[in-house]
């Protein structure tokens, strides 16, 4: 009897030097449709597609394309079986063409030599599948991100894919970019190409895929249509627990403002903001993509040189040109690009935590690497980091240890004000509900947070209070008990505009 599934996984199990990946997992995915594979980090997700695409091989089980089973020991094994896996990190050559990197190793060649002209324009044919409009001459380092995510999947159909493995694809795309590959996985779907999508953004997952696995510590937890099931649902199967337990109890004292911003502008995004912030309170800025949430906070910062406006600190006006100003201020920020912006990711631990006021770490006037560590040491212990040693290079942790690396880093400034962009964007579940505890407890200790989040959850379980802006101005203001995701987007759509 046909089931329907193009592929299958037949009690798959992989142990590492005795510790068990994955145990026992069983799902199929049908011909022709987007699933979503689902799951924190360490859930098994990539040792299972690592096997699927030939990089590991299977202990026990089977897998089964079109009802048949194969034996995939290699990456050329997948690849003649029409798997392709698209990694979050990009696999092109840069100094390489377009066409070069969608053939590699696969060049035609005429009497011996290459042969450039149909490379080419075979190339031209595969971009047209994905309605991508490029030379197949050009670079690959003169192109985009997502040019590049782009010419990854046009290698894929290249090779006659059937099934593509998409991993992150979006995690480094704009909006817009974003738009651009839902079109492209909408038009392969219609060739008849399959597709596993893995992503921690859930409200992709419910745009795009059309059923789910969720997997959790190796195990198989749950399947089915994407319509059959809600966020929370999904949630409580990633976790473990329900979605009313991810967010954790506010025991937070609302004090006195400790800031007031009046008038702040500058020559496009902000547009004569005006807003205070009491002391112990979580304060939101929601808004959706490109109403200026980021601009305004960064203009607050001293990120913006162009903004103009007047910020008050405990009453009294504070002098903030520079980042420099507002540490000096007691503020501090975690920007939304951890790894471009908040971190150096080629140091240490140690040292991204000591970089913003080194002076903590000084003794007698001198450095002490000895003072250093023990700084680091409890910030590790505090925020749970998880690294083997202060000395581990940043790059190697996971995005949610390098999110608190950089919490750390501003911990060891000791700001009362701490602004927060989009602090889990990027990380798994597991990761989420540790920031959101740790915003919590700064709370609760009388630290004043601004939390910019394009998460309505976040925004709802986290906040006391909330400003939401809509093209550069603040277009409502909403207090705990107000907050719905309707009446956020009512703002965030600037309704309030026709009342």
């Amino acid at each position: 009897m046909d089931s329907g599934y193009i592929l299958e996984f037949q009690g798959i199990s992989k142990s590492f030097v005795g510790v068990q990946a994955l145990k026992d997992i069983s799902f199929g995915v049908k011909k022709g449709e987007v699933h979503a594979l689902l799951g924190e980090n360490g859930a098994g997700k990539s040792t299972l597609m690592k096997i699927l695409s030939g990089a590991y091989s299977k202990d026990t089980g089977k897998i089964l394309i079109d009802g048949r089973e194969v034996n995939i020991r290699h990456t050329k094994d997948s690849e003649k079986l029409g798997i392709s896996i698209i990694y979050q990190e990009l696999n092109l050559i840069p100094e390489m063409s377009v066409a070069e990197n969608i053939f590699l190793e696969r060049q035609p060649k005429k009497a011996g030599f290459l042969d450039w002209k149909k490379m080419n324009k075979d190339a031209v044919e595969v971009l047209k599948r994905i309605d991508m409009n490029i030379s197949p001459k050009v670079l690959i380092s003169t192109l985009s991100v997502a040019q590049r995510q782009m010419i990854e999947i046009a290698k894929a159909i290249s090779l006659n894919a059937r099934i593509v493995i998409m991993d992150e694809p979006t995690s480094a795309l704009t909006e817009g970019e974003t738009k651009k590959l839902f079109q492209v996985i909408g038009n392969l779907k219609e060739q008849g190409i399959t597709m596993i999508y893995i992503s921690h953004r859930m409200d992709e997952v419910f745009e795009i895929c059309d059923s789910y696995t969720v997997m959790r510590d190796g195990t198989f937890i749950s399947s089915g249509s994407i319509r059959d099931v809600n966020l929370d649902k999904i949630i409580e199967y990633m976790v473990g627990r329900p979605m009313s337990q991810v967010f954790p109890e506010k025991k937070n004292k609302i004090g006195d403002v400790i800031m007031q911003v009046q008038d702040l502008h500058n020559d496009k995004e902000v547009r004569g903001i005006t807003f205070d912030l009491r002391k112990g309170e979580v304060l939101g800025f929601a808004g959706l993509v490109g109403a200026g949430r980021s601009e305004t906070l960064k203009a607050v910062f001293g990120s913006d040189k162009k903004a103009k406006g007047t910020v008050l600190i405990n009453g009294k006006k504070a002098s903030i040109h520079s980042p420099k100003d507002a540490i000096h201020h007691g503020l501090g920020f975690l920007p939304e690009d951890r790894k471009g912006e908040g971190l150096v990711t080629e140091l240490s631990v140690m040292d991204n935590v000591v970089m913003a006021k080194p002076e903590n770490a000084m003794v007698k006037g001198f450095f002490s690497a000895k003072r250093a560590k023990e700084l680091c040491r409890r910030y590790i212990k505090d925020l749970m980091i998880k690294t083997p040693s202060e000395t581990q290079t940043a790059k190697y942790l996971s995005g949610g240890n390098q999110q608190k690396v950089v919490l750390a880093k501003w911990l060891n400034c000791g700001p009362e004000i701490i602004i927060l962009d989009e602090p889990t964007r990027g990380i798994d579940v597991n990761a989420k509900m540790e920031i959101y505890n740790m915003i919590t407890d700064l709370a609760a200790q009388g630290k004043s947070i601004i939390l910019i989040s394009s998460e309505m959850q976040e925004i709802i379980g986290l906040c006391d209070r909330v400003n939401v802006m809509f093209e550069g101005k603040i277009a409502g203001v909403l207090m705990k008990e107000e907050l719905t995701q309707e009446k956020i987007m009512h703002y965030a759509t600037g309704g309030n505009q026709n009342e």
